[in-house]
């Protein structure tokens, strides 16, 4: 993998680059569509190619692992053959799933013991077999094993909690140094910076990821109930020590201000579900600010959903119909409802990008903010 950045906003950090991967160029900053079972739901990968235009999706190991599972995984090629996506995709460790799985898993020093939410049956996730789960599913880069802490978090609990992630990032890096890519491209391993939003133990855990010296890095822990100033100024300390030449991934976060507010403090890298299950439920994100497409208001405004030109879906369905389909639950609204949300998501940080490149980043920025917070 490389990363090469190509401006910096000179009034914030936000910089705009690319990574260059075995299957293909991620322009950044970007946002990683949520395919969490092997497909980003309701939306066909030549749609997320072609109207959506994403770069890489990201795959789940704690799913995959359980259904279809790696050895159908292993016989099918890999996840990039098994799911018909040739561009890259990261593929998050289960770190995650621990923490939502809290009334079904065991954490100790070894490693989660957790019971499927499928049919119930035992299983263990270590740092060592993650690495190696992990490998099989094949996706360009994969994520350390690491505890996602709740918020609120006792200090305590976090310190703990931190220094075990760090203790299983050593077997994470031994273990996947130890091994090789079963499909013949290069895989990154990435590690995760924790420690909750206290920021001594951020600072650590910043300077405690950076020392491995990987080729890129993230912070998780983030956008799981914190007030959104706290995300930002723990998002902002961690930046300022991470390396400026590796890219940064802020895990699951967010709404299209989070996205502006966090590209501004130097993150290059995002994911979250909130796209696509609004959409299910029909919040659509736009320019203008955030449509109900249930509300009376729509169901007789033959308008375009959006006629910014972001996606064909939204220019060539009218918001009554859409508001139809949401209405009388027809998976067609869904997926158009998905489709435009992915497609302004990555509209969004590919303008950032472009701005950034032009210089005029932070005015936009601040005239974006006030726009997509409204409630239309």
């Amino acid at each position: 993998m490389k990363f090469e950045i190509h401006n910096t906003d000179s009034k914030s950090n936000a910089r705009a680059g690319t990574i260059e991967t075995d299957h293909g160029a991620i322009e950044t900053p970007i946002f990683m569509p949520v395919g969490t079972v092997g497909s980003v739901k309701g939306v066909h990968q030549y749609e997320l190619e072609n109207e959506v235009k994403a770069d890489i999706i990201l795959g789940n190991t704690y799913h995959l692992y359980l259904r279809p599972g790696t050895e159908v995984l292993q016989k099918g090629g890999g996840l990039h053959k098994f799911n018909s996506w040739e561009k890259p995709i990261l593929t998050d460790s289960g770190g995650y799933q621990v923490y939502s799985l809290s009334g079904r898993r065991k954490i100790k020093e070894e490693g989660v013991t957790f019971k499927s939410h499928v049919d119930g049956s035992k299983h263990i996730f270590t740092p060592e077999n993650v690495m190696d789960i992990q490998r099989q599913i094949g996706a360009d880069f994969i994520m350390a094993f690491d505890e996602c802490t709740p918020y609120p978090c006792e200090y305590n609990y976090a310190k703990r909690s931190m220094h075990m992630t760090h203790r299983w990032l050593k077997r994470c890096c031994d273990q996947f140094d130890s091994t090789k890519s079963l499909y013949g491209y290069e895989q990154t391993l990435i590690p995760i910076v924790q420690g909750s939003t206290y920021q001594d133990l951020r600072k650590k855990s910043a300077e405690a990821i950076a020392a491995f010296e990987r080729p890129a890095n993230a912070i998780g822990g983030l956008s799981v109930g914190e007030p959104a100033e706290d995300m930002y100024k723990t998002t902002e300390t961690v930046c300022a020590i991470l390396p400026k030449d590796k890219p940064r991934y802020l895990m699951g976060v967010g709404t299209p201000v989070n996205l502006l507010e966090c590209i501004s403090r130097g993150i290059d890298m995002f994911d979250c579900v909130l796209p696509t299950r609004n959409a299910r439920h029909g919040l659509l994100y736009t320019a203008d600010g955030i449509i109900n497409i249930k509300n009376l208001k729509w169901k007789s405004d033959f308008s375009p959903i959006d006629d910014s030109g972001i996606c064909t879906s939204s220019t060539r369905y009218h918001k009554a119909y859409l508001r139809h389909l949401i209405h009388t639950k027809e998976y067609l609204g869904a997926q158009i409802a998905s489709i435009h949300n992915l497609s302004f998501f990555l509209w969004l940080v590919k303008t950032a990008r472009q701005h950034i490149l032009d210089g005029t980043f932070t005015s936009w920025k601040n005239d974006m903010i006030p726009r997509l917070e409204r409630r239309l």
